[in-house]
């Protein structure tokens, strides 16, 4: 009797088909225990929660050097067992960014973003987002339908963010220009390439920003920027300020507008569970962390170990890439009751890794809720019923979607849908 045929495991990095069902591919890996060598390339897949855990918050064996392009040639061979002073004096990457950064020299890059996260700079920023999306919302329930990723979720970002580091409303546009035409980080068509180009576009604008609001201080976020000093008290380089602001700029972008698509999905898709969210409006934030865990925008984080060491009961060789599957870890069955299971008020939610965990959690978190939070309720304000447009996606049980080709990101190529007014 002839044996099976060997299963051909499909590379996460290059593979379309991942991209409509990553759950299903993690699955699969999770299938071969918590910690997978992957089949194909030098990489280690962490799909458990406990163990995701364990890689989030080692940052002394697990470096974010190749962030976040875990596929970034070593710029020199791997001996021994320790290869973090090696890590430390090489550059990931043509700019390196605060996603690459480790220990003292990363917690001191993100101090430069406090100033944007102070209790009264989020509620001006709230009142922002409150009065952008009554208009913009309001245009498009009007018209009765738009396409909601490009037409409404990745402007109302933008501009929010926009908003929030003072950039100049003459150059918002520019911005918007070029988030729309750059590819999605973690590229899938072209993994070899630079995933961050349009960074050193705006990198022009911030530095020249930057070193206005040094000359000339105003009473503005920018300034506060400028002029903010690490926790020793010295003074940035500022280059360094720069790239921590076009940092926060271009990756809370790009997730918190996949989230809000991902969120008004599910929210089509469920009509009993939009009316409850319509009529009861606290039950926003609950909903809102349920689609964090379970269709979160950001599928995965990267590690390279720095030192020989563990995860779980596998043991791990100094210079091994590793996969933090956050998505797979907030699928866990041995830490979420029926976790495929969309559910209002699991408990714990909170707990999710959606943002990440420790010292690389996401900084920008408080911000992406409050964004999604006020664009759903307004939303649900101005609407009665939101459905899917089925001319563009297909009807119940037979949908058609398109996925941005990236590794990285979770989020839809477009959104159509359509409003009855309230």
């Amino acid at each position: 009797m002839a044996s099976a045929a060997p299963v051909i495991e499909k590379d996460y990095f290059t593979d379309h088909s991942v991209l409509l069902a990553p759950y299903d591919y993690f699955e699969t890996i999770r299938a071969h225990g918590p910690v997978h060598q992957m089949a194909a390339r030098d990489v280690v897949v962490v799909t458990g929660f406990a163990e995701a855990l364990e890689v989030l918050l080692n940052t002394r064996d697990f470096s974010s050097w190749l962030n976040p392009d875990p596929l970034t040639p070593l710029p020199f061979a791997v001996e021994g067992d320790d290869i973090s002073a090696l890590l430390a004096a090489h550059p990931g990457s043509e700019i390196e960014l605060m996603v690459s950064y480790d220990g003292d020299r990363h917690a001191a890059a993100r101090s430069l973003l406090n100033p944007l996260f102070t209790p009264s700079r989020l509620k001006a920023s709230e009142a922002f987002m409150r009065a952008y999306a009554e208009g913009i919302v309001g245009e498009v329930v009007a018209a009765g339908g738009c396409e909601l990723v490009n037409s409404v979720a990745t402007p109302f970002v933008t501009m929010v963010i926009a908003d929030l580091l003072g950039v100049p409303a003459d150059d918002r546009e520019a911005f918007r220009r070029l988030i729309d035409s750059a590819p999605p980080p973690g590229n899938m068509d072209a993994p070899d390439s630079p995933s961050i180009h349009p960074l050193m576009v705006m990198a022009g604008y911030f530095v020249r920003y930057i070193a206005e609001r040094r000359a000339r201080p105003q009473d503005d976020v920018m300034t506060e920027m400028a002029l903010a000093r690490y926790p020793d008290g010295s003074t940035p380089d500022a280059m360094e300020v720069v790239k921590s602001a076009m940092f926060l700029f271009a990756a809370g972008q790009d997730t918190s507008a996949k989230l809000i698509g991902n969120a008004v999905r599910r929210l089509c898709e469920d009509q009993a569970m939009q009316q409850a969210l319509r009529e009861d409006r606290k039950l926003v934030g609950p909903f809102l962390e349920e689609v964090l865990r379970i269709e979160g925008s950001t599928k995965a984080t990267f590690r390279i170990a720095a030192r020989a060491t563990r995860i779980g009961d596998r043991a791990i060789p100094a210079g091994q890439r590793v996969v933090v599957s956050l998505s797979a870890a907030n699928r866990d069955p041995r830490r979420w009751e029926d976790p495929a299971e969309f559910r209002l008020g699991r408990p714990r939610i909170r707990e999710h890794v959606a943002f990440g965990r420790g010292a690389h959690t996401c900084a920008g978190a408080p911000l992406a809720r409050a964004e999604v939070a006020v664009i759903l309720d307004r939303f649900l304000d101005q609407t009665s019923a939101i459905t899917l447009d089925e001319a563009h996606h297909g009807p119940a049980g037979a949908r058609r979607l398109a996925y941005e080709p990236s590794f990285i990101i979770r989020g839809l190529a477009e959104l159509h849908v359509k409003f009855a007014p309230a």
